[in-house]
């Protein structure tokens, strides 16, 4: 195969993976907009209201549903559909959320705006994981795609956008602070949620030309009735474990944001200086960067079941280390930054790169979506159960307390991937499409209504002309 065709297949990879950058620069904005809502408004006033936990829970919610209703969307009305679909609703309620004001000005009525504004854009994040990764999982076993390298253009499409959006998301605020000074926070922050449309609408524009995956074409159940009760006997024990494992990682990552901020407090002397804030800030989301690049040139040779149990032994060591030593560490602060980031990079390394790779792949095309939706939306209930449980700490015992319980936890899912998350192969998704079809005809489901009819036609259009007898000429 040319190279051009080559290119040509991982640019499809990347044009349905690459939209979740919005979720990485959606999640990690609104830390820096609360920030400079606080300076201009007052944070008395921002914190009477509740603000940070409403906008944060809205947020999770809004996900949480784009992720239920998409996955189904997905499944049922096409992956193109629901990309198409998603990349409108972000780019829509950014703009509408850097717009937000209240009645007459009031600061409570922009409050609320924002905070709905959030929800809705929140369902549209949600939207790209069903829709934008599972079309990348299927997109990265089409015939351009090196056998060698389907997991490792996934996980790069997809989880390294994500933590490439957190890095963006922590510098726009510092490059438009520069630009803008303390006298224009409002603008800062504005343009801050606004430019949130520049990559929806690059992606949508991306998106225009591109068809449905061969494979939804080939084996979806759009025009059929899904059996649930028999996908759920042969996938139940797989879709639970997955779900877990994704409950347990979210649980433990988003709650360790509060260390981010122990971090720069002792670094800078308690420095309220916003670029001293936002600089730091930058630094610390550059940790995930080295763990999802790193691991998605692994999971090729190690496969993503193995490379996730891996990241998870590696970070819970590290985690157990850093609550020993959190005394000494935090005495060395630089130390304790380097360890820490080592923490969150082992995270990306393994469940960040593999646990969209697990749900997307060990499902049948016929229900990927909502099978990839459901784990996601219970591994962001785990994030929203986890910033509540952890919090911050005035005690040793209370900063070093969430190490021990992420780094247990971190143990706890890397023996439930062992025991009950199926390895995946190179070109696993048709060999599986294969078997749950086999499996549906021995239960007595008929499968003549799966897929689209494309294929179809062409092979018998294709068969026919084989079949036609020769013309005369044709003979001679």
């Amino acid at each position: 195969m040319s190279l051009k065709s080559r290119i040509r297949s991982v640019s499809l990879i990347f044009a349905c993976g690459t939209a979740l950058f919005s979720d990485g620069y959606a999640n990690g904005i609104i830390g820096g907009v609360n920030t400079l809502l606080k300076r201009v408004y007052g944070a008395d006033i921002v914190s009477a209201h509740n603000y940070s936990t409403v906008v944060n829970s809205l947020g999770f919610a809004g996900t949480v549903v784009g992720m239920l209703i998409f996955g189904y969307l997905s499944d049922k009305v096409g992956r193109k559909f629901g990309m198409m679909s998603a990349t409108v609703i972000v780019a829509l309620f950014s703009a509408l959320s850097a717009a937000s004001s209240g009645a007459n000005g009031s600061v409570e009525g922009l409050l609320s705006m924002l905070s709905a504004m959030r929800f809705f854009l929140g369902i549209g994040v949600g939207a790209e994981y069903p829709c934008g990764s599972v079309s990348a999982s299927e997109q990265s076993e089409e015939p351009g795609i090196d056998k060698k390298a389907q997991h490792r253009w996934f996980a790069l499409a997809t989880n390294t956008m994500i933590d490439f959006g957190f890095v963006i998301a922590a510098f726009t605020p510092l490059v438009l602070f520069w630009i803008f000074g303390d006298n224009h926070l409002r603008a800062v922050w504005r343009l801050s949620l606004g430019l949130g449309v520049v990559p929806a609408l690059l992606v949508f524009i991306w998106r225009l030309n591109m068809d449905e995956p061969v494979r939804y074409k080939k084996d979806s159940m759009k025009r059929a009735r899904i059996p649930y009760m028999l996908i759920l006997k042969r996938y139940g024990t797989s879709l639970a474990a997955i779900s877990f494992t994704w409950f347990l990682y979210d649980f433990i990552v988003y709650p360790f944001g509060i260390y981010s901020s122990t971090i720069v407090d002792n670094i800078t002397g308690g420095s309220t200086s916003l670029t001293v804030v936002f600089g730091w800030n930058v630094i610390i989301n550059l940790f995930y960067i080295p763990g999802t690049l790193i691991g998605a040139y692994v999971v090729d040779y190690l496969g993503p079941k193995r490379t996730m149990i891996t990241g998870l032994m590696l970070q819970a060591i590290i985690g157990f280390f850093m609550s020993g030593f959190y005394v000494q560490l935090t005495n060395h602060i630089g130390g304790f930054a380097v360890v820490y980031g080592i923490f969150l990079s082992f995270g990306e390394f393994g469940p960040g790169n593999n646990l969209g790779l697990l749900a997307s792949k060990s499902s049948p095309t016929a229900v990927r979506g909502q099978f990839y939706g459901l784990a996601a939306a219970i591994g962001k209930i785990g994030a929203f159960v986890g910033t509540w449980a952890f919090g911050g700490s005035e005690t040793v015992r209370g900063n070093t307390g969430p190490f021990w319980v992420g780094s247990g936890l971190a143990v706890l899912s890397a023996i439930v991937t062992y025991f009950f998350i199926t390895p995946l192969t190179q070109d696993g998704m048709e060999k599986e499409d294969r078997e749950f079809r086999e499996y549906l005809e021995a239960h007595g489901y008929d499968t003549s209504q799966m897929g689209l009819g494309e294929d179809t036609m062409v092979e018998q259009v294709v068969v026919a002309d084989d079949k036609k007898p020769a013309s005369e000429e044709e003979k001679v």
